[in-house]
């Protein structure tokens, strides 16, 4: 499928800042299952300074620097990319042992894993979640992983929360609800209480149940002889070629679109708009 995408972000300051600088990650991958065609960034005002770079976790994203003060900041960036059609389950696992969970990786995996692998909860309310669906999966791996992804959104409601940080695993099950990046935090931790390592994916989607004025975010998780292969817990469904993938890390923070502060005591407002067409 080839996608355009038109990604519409508006800083406003009640008064003249001094901008630090950005942290821009909007350029989607390239790889097996994407392709980019086309990617155009327009910054007003006129930044001082662009830096393409490639991050820790391979991700693209730019670093942007302003002289000056200012009262409005205005990204707008457009991309067109080509989505490449796959089947979810066209890979195979080559080591026995992680045919069942919870298992170990090799250590030379499990180093380079680590940080995808660590629990950040110890809540007992999560950790009966994930023991439930792995005894009714029978600790088969590829049934674990598919039976998370549809009883999350079957049993918690979807909830459109454009701002704020995503919520702890045990506040997305305590308040029965949950939003894209919620969803996709309960699913990375229930992984990891398995033995699996997962990172949060940040990009877009459309489909009949998607909301495409919005970054959408879902989950990878790491299997011996398959690499990243992904899951959308806000959909119940694999990852398929009507997703575009941005960047991943094992934090959601790491993953964020646009990072950035100012100096000044002004108080700040933020709009963004995307629209997602398929050509």
């Amino acid at each position: 499928m080839l996608f355009e995408i038109n990604h519409r972000t508006h800083y406003s300051y009640s008064e003249p800042v001094g901008l630090e600088p950005l942290t821009l990650r909007l350029r989607p991958r390239c790889d097996a299952y994407q392709t980019v065609h086309g990617f155009r960034v327009e910054i007003t005002p006129k930044p001082s300074g662009i830096s393409n770079c490639v991050g820790l976790d391979g991700n693209n994203f730019d670093t942007i620097w302003f002289n000056g003060l200012h009262e409005n900041l205005h990204i707008d960036v457009y991309m067109k990319v080509e989505t490449h059609p796959i089947d979810p389950f066209n890979f195979l696992i080559t080591e026995p042992a992680a045919l069942k969970i919870p298992f170990k990786y090799t250590p030379n995996l499990e180093s380079a894993l680590l940080h995808c692998l660590k629990s950040e909860s110890d809540s007992m309310q999560v950790l009966s979640f994930a023991q439930e669906i792995m005894q009714t999966a029978k600790n088969e791996t590829i049934t674990f992983l598919m039976l998370l992804a549809e009883q999350i959104p079957t049993r918690l409601k979807y909830l459109l929360r454009e701002h704020g940080n995503p919520w702890a695993p045990e506040e997305t099950l305590s308040q029965g609800k949950g939003s894209c990046r919620d969803f996709s935090v309960l699913f990375m931790e229930i992984c990891r209480k398995a033995g699996i390592a997962a990172r949060f994916v940040s990009g877009y989607c459309i489909g009949d149940d998607a909301d495409n004025s919005n970054m959408h975010a879902w989950v990878e998780v790491y299997l011996p002889g398959a690499g990243w292969r992904g899951f959308d817990p806000s959909r119940g469904v694999t990852i398929s070629d009507d997703h575009i993938a941005v960047a991943a890390s094992h934090h959601a923070a790491d993953a964020a679109p646009i990072i950035g502060s100012y100096r000044g005591t002004a108080k700040s407002t933020m709009k963004a708009d995307i629209t997602v067409c398929v050509l």
